[in-house]
């Protein structure tokens, strides 16, 4: 399913389901509402520029540039993956991260810093404490792979689990009973999507003739934080984002126009990407700076799992893979199109299963 900014032919069952509750009066989450301002007239939210080139200025002092390369394989156009699953601690998340606590100032940064994470976040934020020398918890959702707990720990973190939606609702509180210190929010502030945003600066470098990016929507942090450095520079390509079919609650609000939660919402391989909910400051970048959500069924998803490791020799997390599927998929046109695999954190063991069911092939 291909959803266009602020589309209404949306064929969606979890649409009629939110339509139906929203008639017979049920609850809708009031985090997601409440602060919506009907007819307002405030200039939409963007990430400013000297915020992202600074960024990119400090980034490279805990990331690498990562590559980006072509597909090696017959899709709608000219699939180029940008090699996220490359960096330090196999994620994009170590880019927003370092660059959100290093902009700490001395006052929060002396009881530590804190984070919520499905593995990935969680990873950048320790890295990065490690190298400021603060002392960093995590709160993690209990379902990540082992492979992350393993990461945070070596990184130097304190790892506590908790479920999906204690997580959630501590993203959404900013708070958690059992952390301290400065929290850094793994997508929503303006510091870490500045960090995010210098994966968008080098697609350009590399390929200044893009014209659609694809990057997978958890939080919103990466698919925006490449949009505004794109916008920043006066390019006109594209950035959609991908869901899993599983969770995609920026399909439903673009098709609704408005943050919504996705009441439908279900556990997966895919846990990189696929909240619960569109946070309304997310919604307010994401509305204006993002062309549309594609979202891709599980299967679809393995079967992108397994065309970039065959043919590429690449290792991709359920998240990575979901925006590779989406650009195959040709939902979001032709061209050269530009596929961010976000990350490849998945334990080996669950990856041979995913790519080898019999339902996959390439």
């Amino acid at each position: 399913m291909f959803v266009p900014h602020l589309g209404r032919d949306v064929n969606n069952s979890e649409l009629a389901d939110h339509r139906l509750r929203k008639a017979k009066g049920g609850p809708l989450n009031s985090a997601i509402t409440k602060n919506l301002v009907p007819g307002s007239k405030r200039p939409p939210r963007n990430i400013p520029a000297a915020l992202i080139d600074d960024a990119r200025r400090h980034v490279y002092e805990a990331a690498i540039r990562t590559p980006l390369v072509r597909l090696n394989y017959d899709g709608p156009g000219d699939i180029y993956l940008k090699l996220e699953c490359l960096q330090p601690i196999g994620s994009f998340k170590i880019r927003g991260a370092y660059n959100a606590v290093r902009l700490l100032p001395e006052e929060q940064r002396r009881h530590g810093v804190w984070t919520v994470s499905a593995g990935n976040a969680a990873q950048g934020v320790a890295l990065a404490a490690r190298k400021a020398a603060l002392p960093c918890k995590v709160l993690m959702i209990e379902e990540a792979p082992q492979a992350k707990f393993d990461a945070v720990r070596r990184l130097g973190g304190e790892v506590v689990k908790a479920t999906y939606d204690q997580c959630w609702q501590a993203l959404t509180d900013r708070a958690h009973p059992a952390m301290t210190g400065a929290f850094i929010h793994p997508f929503e502030d303006d510091a870490f999507i500045a960090g995010n945003a210098s994966a968008g600066l080098e697609i350009l470098e590399d390929l200044p003739g893009v014209e659609l990016v694809v990057a997978a929507f958890g939080g919103g942090g990466l698919s925006c934080g490449i949009a505004a450095a794109l916008k920043a520079r006066g390019h006109k390509a594209r950035v959609f984002a991908a869901e899993p079919e599983t969770a995609a609650p920026l399909a439903l609000s673009l098709a609704t126009g408005s943050p919504q939660s996705f009441l439908g919402w279900k556990a997966s391989f895919v846990d990189g990407c696929g909240g619960k909910s569109v946070f309304p400051r997310m919604w307010d970048l994401a509305h204006h700076l993002l062309a549309g959500s594609i979202v891709c069924t599980l299967a679809e998803i393995r079967k992108a799992m397994r065309i970039v490791a065959e043919r590429n020799r690449v290792i991709c997390e359920g998240a990575g893979a979901c925006a590779v599927a989406a650009g195959l998929s040709g939902k979001c046109g032709t061209g050269q199109i530009v596929c961010v695999v976000s990350g490849g954190n998945i334990d080996l063991g669950k990856f041979a299963e995913l790519v080898t069911r019999q339902d996959v092939s390439s």
